[in-house]
């Protein structure tokens, strides 16, 4: 991986575990009760963030040992993106409108949450295999194109 993109997977992780960090603040007002709300919903939005950024973070700074193609690279850190994203957006909106987003139905806001983690689920799964790709590549040449 060059290193524009495990930059871009440490800033973005970052961010993604700020929102993470952000979504705390309602969960500790449900869990207090000065707030109506599901705590496992708060919860979730909360652990989502900070879990998300952290993979990016771990991918982004093991990518140096990783061997893949640019294009490759390029899929990979998208992928990651659109997850890291996708299930901190999705969560907070999950937690926010009382809908779980489990199924492609009304009201809006459970299809915009299902959207978003099905896009989620998608990035982390391709991202993930991408980068066990490439650690495998890294494995198999032993390393002597890093």
């Amino acid at each position: 991986m060059d290193r524009r993109s495990r930059a871009l997977l440490a800033f973005h992780g970052s961010i993604v575990i700020i929102l993470g960090l952000l979504a705390g603040f309602p969960y500790a007002f449900v869990i207090s009760g000065d707030i109506g709300g599901e705590v496992r919903a708060w919860r979730m939005a909360h652990l989502e963030g900070v879990l998300n950024g952290l993979l990016m973070l771990g991918v982004g700074a093991a990518g140096s040992a990783l061997e893949l193609a640019e294009r490759q690279t390029r899929l990979l850190t998208a992928s990651l993106l659109v997850a890291g994203y996708g299930n901190v957006v999705a969560a907070v909106i999950g937690a926010s409108f009382g809908v779980r987003g489990l199924t492609a139905a009304g009201p809006a806001s459970n299809f915009v949450v299902f959207a978003l983690f099905t896009a989620a689920i998608v990035g982390v799964l391709l991202g993930l295999g991408l980068a066990a790709f490439g650690a495998f590549e890294a494995m198999r040449s032993g390393g002597r194109s890093a």
